[in-house]
């Protein structure tokens, strides 16, 4: 509802504003240009984060320092800061980043923002650059018709240049034109007052249009043209810097726990930047005189004063608030702890991580685990063992001589209230990741559904094993009895063998994975022809009668159809780990002919 009155408030002013001036529409008209430049240069750089983005973030945020440096190299080459917030908090929402690297690229943004400044204070209004905005638009529209995805992204880019720059010139002679009939500078407020009034003017400006750099440039077209003081100029960029972090904030909305930490993070930091900034503002104008000075910046150039002001008082705010990094995060994880959710419910699953395609692989993979680790428990309690007890054991069939008592499980109601809505939910979220099959990930993508869906056979296997299992297991036939513990023996063995699996799959390779999985098929398969053999030898012997073979036969088809799910969702959730081998190395899989060929004698 504050959403729909806030929109419908802007129409209105700016309706007046066009009614009662034509010069304001063209002000309007540039602004406008320039966020669609913005909006077209973030589509671009998009088309590029198939992976490259995420590959070089990964190496370049094992350290503070690094975290820094590429939250400022990003913005300065996107000019948006806020797509860098956004790019971070899909990230950490995804576990690709920890808190501590994410306020690390927060610090670098905030000073890369600045950069903009510069660019516009010291060119954009120093050269007629709508002459270089026209060729822009043309080529960027003519890569925008290519089909190829990068070409097309490159397209944006440039094309978002071309708005940019058009947008900056028609702001500069909106605002030359706008003060023959109306001098804003009247209007101009000295003192703590007007130091506190325009930097509210500087927020609001930046929650309305989303964006400090258009913010700061309309500032700086202002200046320049001496609509606005110098003095209301600088406190209009502390606002603009304190509600960049609206988006952040908006973005973490439909966020996990740890990107409303990292949202929290650019709001105390820039806030507390802001405060600086409007408690030592003489001292950073001594800085600024001085600083400009040495750049030969001439004294009456306010326009680049104010780039040179913008970026002291960011710079500023990290050094002082660079030490206190840790302190953040721990205020930040104590104020927002993690919430203990339902097993029914999703845990990674949010649409921030549909930005980009390799949070996407990330969160269905570790909602993949979510549903495997809940799907384990019932798989456990389907052969009556504790599952920490199995990971535990050097001896399964010690443990399950030890263990006769049937646990009691309502199978349906399991499936349809825990398992299935989470199945449900990784297929809904698939759907909504509009990624193209050129995409590396949209083929992980696809193998996580199969992983999925192994999972869900798998506990459907064993809702029709458990109907005889629960019964014979204890049995007064101590044959029968016998060859039902070697079927749970056989669960236990790779629930076991994957709990090591998933403990040290940061340290193993996917070549190991595949190995092991590869190993473990030919053992169940060796394991299925010997289960068999022995039924029909208990049979022979008339130790089991014909009725209980065929139980056995049957229940042994539905153990070995769980076992190879698991294994088969193990070598995707595992091996999709080191996703640049992977494709090479699924090749190097052995198939069902080749496990056949090693156990026929």
């Amino acid at each position: 509802m504050f959403r729909k009155i806030f929109l419908l408030s802007i129409f209105i002013i700016l309706t007046y504003g066009f009614w009662v001036s034509p010069d304001f529409k063209e002000i309007a008209a540039g602004v406008a240009i320039f966020l669609f430049g913005m909006i077209s240069l973030e589509e671009g750089f998009k088309a590029f984060t198939g992976g490259a983005l995420e590959k070089v973030l990964k190496v370049s945020t094992n350290s503070q320092w690094k975290s820094v440096g590429f939250g400022f190299i990003t913005t300065t080459v996107m000019q948006s800061s806020s797509l860098v917030s956004v790019i971070s908090i899909s990230f950490l929402s995804a576990g690709l980043l920890d808190l501590a690297a994410g306020i690390g690229i927060i610090f670098g943004a905030n000073i890369g923002t600045t950069t903009g400044a510069w660019l516009v204070a010291g060119l954009g209004l120093k050269v007629k650059i709508s002459a270089y905005a026209m060729p822009m638009l043309v080529f960027g529209v003519i890569l925008l018709m290519q089909k190829n995805k990068h070409v097309k992204g490159f397209g944006y880019i440039l094309a978002g240049l071309g708005f940019l720059f058009l947008g900056i010139s028609y702001m500069k002679e909106g605002f030359e034109a706008f003060k023959g009939s109306i001098d804003l500078a009247r209007f101009a407020m000295d003192g703590l007052l007007g130091l506190f009034f325009f930097a509210f003017i500087g927020i609001l400006a930046t929650v309305v249009m989303q964006s400090s750099h258009a913010t700061l440039v309309l500032i700086i077209t202002a200046l320049a043209v001496g609509q606005i003081t110098y003095e209301n100029a600088l406190a209009l960029a502390i606002g603009a810097n304190v509600g960049t972090t609206v988006t952040a904030v908006i973005a973490a909305l439909s966020a996990n726990v740890e990107g409303k930490r990292l949202a929290g993070a650019h709001f105390i930091f820039n806030v507390v930047t802001g405060g600086i900034a409007i408690a030592f503002l003489n001292q950073f104008l001594l800085a600024v005189d001085w600083t400009s000075n040495i750049l030969g910046i001439a004294p009456e150039d306010y326009t680049l004063k104010l780039a040179v002001f913008h970026t002291l008082f960011n710079v500023t705010g990290v050094l002082v608030m660079w030490p206190f990094i840790g302190k953040m995060v721990t205020f930040l994880e104590t104020r927002l702890p993690k919430v203990t959710i339902a097993t029914e419910d999703t845990l990674h699953l949010n649409d921030t991580a549909l930005d980009f395609p390799e949070t996407a692989v990330v969160a269905i993979r570790n909602e993949t685990l979510h549903m495997y680790g809940i799907s384990v428990e019932f798989l456990c309690d389907g052969i009556s063992l504790p599952y920490d007890e199995i990971c535990e054991s050097d001896d399964l069939h010690k443990l399950v001589k030890k263990y006769r008592t049937v646990t009691y499980l309502d199978i349906d109601e399991y499936y349809e209230t825990k398992i299935k809505g989470l199945s449900s939910a990784i297929i809904q979220f698939i759907s909504q990741a509009a990624f193209t099959w050129e995409v590396e990930q949209s083929q992980n993508i696809h193998w996580l559904r199969s992983a999925s869906q192994n999972i869900i056979e798998a506990v459907k296997d064993m809702k029709h094993l458990r109907k005889n299992m629960s019964t014979c297991m204890l049995s007064t036939n101590g044959s029968l009895r016998d060859h039902y513990d070697l079927l749970r023996i056989q669960i236990a063995h790779i629930i076991k063998v994957l709990a090591e699996m998933g403990n040290t799959i940061e340290k193993t390779d996917s070549s190991e994975v595949l190995l092991i999985c590869d190993t473990l098929k030919v053992e169940i398969k060796a394991a299925d022809t010997q289960f068999n053999y022995e039924v029909i030898s208990s049979l022979h012997h008339k130790n089991i009668t014909a009725k209980m073979a065929s139980s056995l036969m049957n229940d042994n088809h539905y153990t070995t159809n769980i076992v190879n799910n698991l294994i088969s969702m193990a070598t995707t959730i595992y091996a999709v780990y080191d996703i640049d081998k992977l494709g090479i190395e699924r090749e190097l899989a052995l198939n069902t002919d080749e496990i056949e060929s090693l156990i026929t004698p």
